[in-house]
């Protein structure tokens, strides 16, 4: 797919451009396929660079897997502090909380949310596959208009991912995802789930841990509720930028076929300051 843009109310016909010859630049500098796609929740302004493009998700889809365990909360209140088996084919590499438990231990369901959020946890998140199940993350998926996203298969060790991995995703569908959540919380109404879901979802994206890619093309300070994701030849960042602030934006940015990591990362802080100085200044 060819890189196709497109900026819909933007402030000025020259930001937009600029906009557009910045994040253009990012992407030749990454030596891969950049997918991008920013919506402003208080100006409906959006800009998209290959948005429709599928890309290896990586540890973004945590954020669909989360979105449907707090459909389900809204339903069964009580199911955060249900107690999860853990079986032993949930057990992988990359799993820096759950590193300590064994096969047959039970764990809450807030925990391993947290854990595969903040941490990126994969054994949590296998375990919230197991407990959950392929047909209703895709049904979630499916309501949240998400249509070329998918889940396939339980997370691996990072050793055993390979590029080409049936989890997949683009920048639209994960966009889309997080201004549901924000519009949500910010403007108090249900979307893809509850105000309160929304918003407990929101506060626990703003403690992920890594913080080396969007929140490092931003000012200091600027609060970022988001989530990360890497393999062989992929980092990809989405989030929330301000999302309780006036005027809050989201803001996916996905990467493949990378040359060099480094570079990739360096794009995507690249464009995550591109998009703050024409949304934020606009």
């Amino acid at each position: 797919m060819g890189s196709a843009i497109a900026a819909a109310a933007l402030p000025q016909p020259a930001r937009a451009a600029s906009l557009r010859a910045q994040v253009e630049s990012a992407a030749a500098y990454s030596t891969g396929v950049v997918g991008a796609y920013a919506r402003s929740l208080g100006h409906s302004g959006s800009f998209t660079y290959n948005a429709d493009e599928i890309f290896p998700s990586a540890s973004v889809i945590k954020v669909l897997i989360m979105t449907c365990v707090f459909q389900q909360v809204d339903r069964h209140p009580e199911l955060l502090t249900h107690k999860v088996k853990l079986e032993l084919d949930d057990f992988v590499g990359g799993s820096d909380v759950l590193q300590n438990y064994n096969p047959g231990d039970r764990v809450s369901v807030s925990l391993l949310v947290h854990a595969m959020i903040e941490q990126s946890d994969n054994t949590a998140s296998n375990a919230l596959i197991t407990m959950l199940g392929f047909e209703a993350i895709a049904a979630t998926a499916k309501r949240a208009g998400m249509l070329h996203t998918q889940l396939k298969r339980h997370f691996m060790d990072f050793a055993a991912i390979v590029h080409h991995s049936n989890n997949l995703t683009t920048a639209r569908d994960m966009g889309w995802l997080l201004y549901q959540i924000d519009r949500g919380a910010h403007e108090g109404v249900p979307t893809v789930a509850s105000v309160r879901s929304c918003r407990r979802m929101i506060d626990i994206l703003l403690r992920q841990e890594d913080r080396d890619k969007i929140v490092r093309g931003l000012p200091r300070g600027v609060p970022v509720a988001n989530k990360t994701g890497e393999i062989d030849g992929v980092r990809n960042d989405v989030a929330i930028v301000d999302p309780y602030g006036e005027a809050p934006y989201v803001l996916s940015v996905l990467t493949k076929d990378l040359n060099d990591f480094s570079n990739g990362v360096i794009a995507i802080r690249r464009i995550a300051k591109a998009v703050d100085v024409a949304f934020r200044t606009g």
